[in-house]
């Protein structure tokens, strides 16, 4: 189910590219280590373009419809030993609802920012059934937009240092306050 996204619209996917491009263009978007080599390739492509007219469903659909994830990956073990493992069939999800919901969130910052407004508020973006603590408290906490904007360019990939989104699944979001 795709995430409920309530900015995203005409105004916040021009945006959204816009930061997109930013990271492709320097080479720093974030490239999942589970995608296959056809799927480094189209994976930049399909992100523009789930941005553009979509949504994270629609990203999903298409990498798992197209076959770009692996199969295995390797994995340490607590001995310090590597062994392989299948990579999980919602891989093709946590992937797609992740990175999509952090271009969607730059594209909400960067517009409230060129809108004059200095914050925007984080909102649950999607039903969770045993939401984390921590990510409750976070609902309904207005953030200064141009740091979570610099704190998202600054840590693809990984979790931002402010915290938002915190990590996969969590189903929070920003939007316009």
């Amino acid at each position: 189910m795709a995430l409920n996204l309530v900015n995203l619209d005409d105004k916040t996917r021009p945006l959204m590219i816009k930061e997109i491009d930013r990271d492709i263009t320097p080479g720093k978007l974030y490239i999942s280590p589970r995608l296959n080599s056809s799927g480094v390739t189209q994976y930049p492509i399909l992100l523009k373009e789930a941005a553009e007219k979509h949504n994270d469903s629609w990203l999903a659909q298409e990498i798992r419809a197209r076959s770009l994830m692996k199969t295995e990956e390797a994995r340490g073990t607590p001995s310090g030993k590597t062994t392989t493992a299948k990579v999980p069939v919602t891989a093709p999800d946590t992937l797609a609802e992740g990175e999509f919901n952090r271009f969607y969130c730059r594209g909400v910052c960067l517009r409230a920012v060129s809108e004059g407004k200095t914050q925007v508020r984080v909102y649950r973006a999607k039903h969770v059934d045993n939401p984390r603590p921590e990510s409750e408290a976070k609902i309904g906490v207005l953030v200064n937009a141009q740091k979570l904007l610099n704190d998202l360019r600054t840590n693809p990939g990984v979790e931002p240092a402010l915290g938002i989104p915190p990590g996969p699944n969590s189903g929070l979001s920003v939007q316009l306050p």
